[in-house]
């Protein structure tokens, strides 16, 4: 079965991006041992993504094989501002299911946009992907990896001065190519 064109965008996104920039030095792995799930939901509305948030959940709790979970939403949450509010509801439901401190949701959006930064701001671009997405973790297999990491604290700063050294513009031209690609994808089925 073909991969839908957010999975194939969203699989470009992190092979080119997070793993290619290496802006999360723990997704390398995960991902070459396909335990990464890239899944993408119908919502259409905040409650039907919270359900789908957790049957993603669940099915962590379920599939000790699954690392980690994207949970790409397309339909739903568009603007950024309506996003940032919603995590707060996506930590609600953590919270609610007893699951926090076991899982960890990380937040990406295509207008992401870091408190007291300017819209445009190249950092930015570290958290902008081709869609609206919540990123499931678990919190034991993170805390292993930040143990073994040599300086865990030195991430961001370095992925900013990696956004800031390649520039807005040649993100924006990534994350379109993303785009593109699985637009080329679903043109050649």
């Amino acid at each position: 079965m073909s991969e839908s064109p957010v999975v194939i965008a969203t699989r470009k996104w992190v092979e080119d991006v997070v793993v290619g920039y290496n802006l999360c030095p723990f997704a390398k792995r995960e991902l070459v041992k396909n335990r990464v799930r890239f899944t993408v939901t119908d919502a259409n509305n905040e409650d039907d993504l919270l359900q789908a948030l957790h049957a993603e959940l669940q099915r962590l709790e379920d599939e000790p094989e699954i690392e980690t979970t994207l949970l790409i939403h397309p339909g739903v949450l568009q603007d950024f501002y309506a996003y940032n509010e919603f995590l707060d509801a996506a930590d609600a439901l953590l919270a609610y299911l007893e699951l926090e401190g076991v899982y960890q949701i990380a937040s990406f959006h295509p207008d992401y946009q870091f408190a007291e930064t300017e819209p445009g701001a190249d950092e930015n671009y570290t958290n902008r992907s081709p869609y609206p997405m919540l990123h499931l973790l678990r919190e034991a297999s993170l805390e292993a990896a930040i143990d073994s990491y040599p300086d865990v604290d030195g991430i961001p700063d370095r992925n900013i001065a990696l956004m800031n050294e390649l520039g807005a513009e040649k993100m924006r031209s990534i994350l379109a190519n993303c785009l593109n690609v699985s637009a080329q994808e679903r043109a050649g089925e």
